[in-house]
């Protein structure tokens, strides 16, 4: 399985890069960027896993060659938000960035699952399914918008609260919505092993686990934001879908997905969240196509229908940016 690294050189692309370097799953690898990424596929080619690595710049179609032949995109390119930088400005230059590669994912690679990092999430992936669409390869059983940082942060986070931060690994806490502050919803209520804290600690913890970026910003001096963390969720991820893509079937994972690449799986969902949304992480089935099956949200506290009708408020001006985004230029 061949798997595509667009943004390989920046501080999610190059951990991110390294990790697929070393998955079992991915049999060659190429890397993008607009800089350095030719010496990032060099520095990962000595290493002694299976999968050769490439690397291209823009001149001479190195995007279209990294993406040739691709079972596998996944995009963290784009840049960070920064200190005294609005999220409008950061949707703007980003956007920018994200539709010029959709447009190449759509010529060179249109039945390539896409995974995609680059923030704003919630308006991203909208704009990729826009972007398909004009060019009739869309198919949302094949569009992701990674969350799986905020599962990771979560099964951190739940664990450490109940006092035993070394099983992390084994705390499986479900977390729907989109992939920004109030849009994040943990349901702290369906976790397991179960939760322990009082309301107090669980509106403490969801906090946490909605803002937990804030965190390494901070602690970085705000010279920086969440690269490791957010490399190893993406590579996790990465990892269940080209497993699924090789017939091993996956239940359950949670993505930021079009809604309409299961209708029947997703009535139970918009039964719960209505119709304004129609972009939201879900717990899915993978299955060798993408998306097989979407899952019903569960049983739900009323705290957490709360958190969810505030989350659809915000996504749905999120979605709508993405959707109505056009280019000034290419």
């Amino acid at each position: 399985m061949k798997a595509t690294v667009i943004g390989a050189a920046g501080g999610i692309g190059q951990p991110l890069s390294l990790l697929l370097k070393l998955s079992p799953n991915v049999t060659e690898l190429s890397v993008y960027d607009v800089v350095n990424a030719v010496g990032v596929a060099t520095d990962l080619s000595h290493i002694d896993s299976q999968a050769p690595c490439s690397g291209f710049l823009p001149e001479n179609d190195g995007l279209n060659k990294a993406l040739d032949g691709t079972n596998l995109v996944i995009i963290p390119a784009g840049i960070p938000r920064k200190p005294g930088m609005t999220r409008d400005d950061l949707f703007n230059t980003n956007a920018g960035i994200v539709y010029g590669i959709a447009e190449a994912v759509a010529k060179t690679a249109p039945k390539a699952f896409v995974l995609v990092i680059s923030n704003p999430v919630n308006s991203m992936v909208p704009i990729f399914s826009e972007v398909f669409k004009k060019h009739n390869v869309y198919d949302p059983k094949r569009l992701f918008g990674v969350t799986s940082l905020d599962l990771v942060r979560a099964s951190t986070f739940v664990s450490e609260s109940n006092g035993e931060p070394s099983a992390a690994p084994k705390y499986k806490v479900p977390v729907v919505g989109g992939h920004s502050g109030v849009t994040i919803v943990p349901l702290l209520s369906q976790s397991q092993p179960p939760f322990k804290g009082d309301q107090k600690t669980i509106e403490e913890v969801t906090n946490h686990i909605q803002f937990g970026g804030d965190d390494v910003v901070k602690a970085k001096n705000n010279t920086g934001s969440a690269t490791l963390s957010m490399a190893y969720a993406g590579a996790r991820f990465a990892d269940s879908i080209l497993s699924a893509a090789q017939g091993k079937k996956i239940d359950v994972e949670y993505s930021y997905i079009d809604l309409t690449a299961d209708e029947a799986g997703a009535k139970e969902v918009k039964d719960v969240i209505g119709d304004k949304t129609p972009f939201f992480s879900v717990p899915i089935t993978l299955g060798p196509n993408g998306v097989e099956k979407i899952h019903g949200l569960g049983k739900l506290s009323d705290y957490e229908s709360e958190l969810i009708k505030k989350g659809v408020e915000a996504l749905e001006g999120n979605i709508t940016k993405g959707i109505s985004f056009k280019p000034t230029k290419l």
